[in-house]
């Protein structure tokens, strides 16, 4: 039999190497999580070719705005214009698309994707969380949450844009604050691409070795977007290499109708808009038609966000 000083000896190891752990997880779990590139670096002056007639290119205007805890944020306001007769006109949109952008870069990585999602046309507004780009602090779960309300207050309070226009859009790290504001505002719909259901799953995916209590962040979109009542229509890829197809199909399963499942073949992490092609941007299309189709009357008020639970 093993002799009690071995047993206590071993359960020490044990206690310690946890312990180690632990302290490493709780010192690093952030760097794992967020990657931000800070202003200046990033194309934050745009130079577009001379548009051609009938072309559509984005107005775009700095937002500068303050989250709950004086964290101040910034933003793009994104509108599209169309070159006619020599001219840029505003083109008449009927939705503005919040849109919070994964975990790496700064929102001027994001140009791509801006310019077409304004061909739909929508309007855009597009976010850094705190740390990212020009935006103060540093990133964290809560802090992405109070940056996601200050966003909707942004567009609900200071630009008075009805709740019922606008539909919330989060790519990959992006999907878990989109999916925590549109349980508690009246957006009309929620877009969420390329997500997870949870951090712990996506621990479990890329660190399989870091048991789950370790964790702070929890980033628990399967938990949420059950309550979220809006329509919503995930997006996802067989091929995405960074989140796994299963979480996003789980994430689907568990929110409440109404809800719609686009897959798109071939497409790695960050090249779903690309090898979408026309099915992608059409499926965006219908769904947002749809969103703004079902709005409800315009409300004699900006709506705010509902305290967290």
């Amino acid at each position: 039999m093993w002799s009690s000083r071995y047993i206590v000896g071993a359960a020490t190891v044990v206690v310690a190497s946890l312990a180690v752990m632990a302290g490493a997880v709780m010192l690093l779990e952030d760097t794992f999580i967020y990657f931000p590139t800070r202003y200046p670096d990033g194309d934050w002056t745009p130079i577009f070719a001379p548009p051609r007639e009938g072309e559509v290119r984005p107005s775009i205007e700095d937002c500068f705005f303050s989250a709950v805890d004086g964290v101040k944020l910034h933003g793009w306001y994104c509108a599209p214009q169309r070159q006619e007769g020599g001219l840029p006109r505003r083109v008449d949109t009927k939705v503005v698309l919040l849109y919070f952008h994964g975990n790496a870069g700064n929102l001027t990585y994001r140009l791509d994707m801006i310019q077409l999602l304004l061909q739909i046309p929508v309007d855009v507004f597009i976010i850094d969380y705190r740390g990212y780009g020009k935006s103060e602090g540093t990133p964290t779960e809560e802090g992405l949450y109070r940056d996601a309300d200050a966003a909707w207050r942004e567009l609900t309070v200071t630009r008075a844009t009805q709740p019922d226009r606008i539909v919330i859009f989060g790519k990959s790290l992006g999907g878990a604050p989109a999916v925590d504001l549109a349980r508690r505002v009246p957006a009309a719909g929620l877009i969420v691409q390329s997500s997870f259901t949870s951090a712990a799953d996506m621990a479990a995916e890329v660190m399989p070795f870091v048991p789950r209590f370790l964790l702070r962040t929890r980033f628990d979109s399967v938990g949420k977007i059950q309550d979220v009542a809006c329509p919503k229509l995930i997006i996802h890829s067989p091929a995405d290499e960074v989140v796994p197809y299963k979480l996003g199909r789980r994430l689907y399963e568990a929110a409440s109708p109404p809800k719609l499942f686009f897959e798109v073949p071939h497409a790695g992490h960050n090249e779903t808009h690309f090898a979408g092609g026309r099915p992608y941007f059409d499926a965006l299309r219908e769904f947002i038609d749809s969103c703004a189709a079902r709005a409800a009357p315009a409300r004699a008020a900006p709506a705010r966000a509902a305290p967290r639970s």
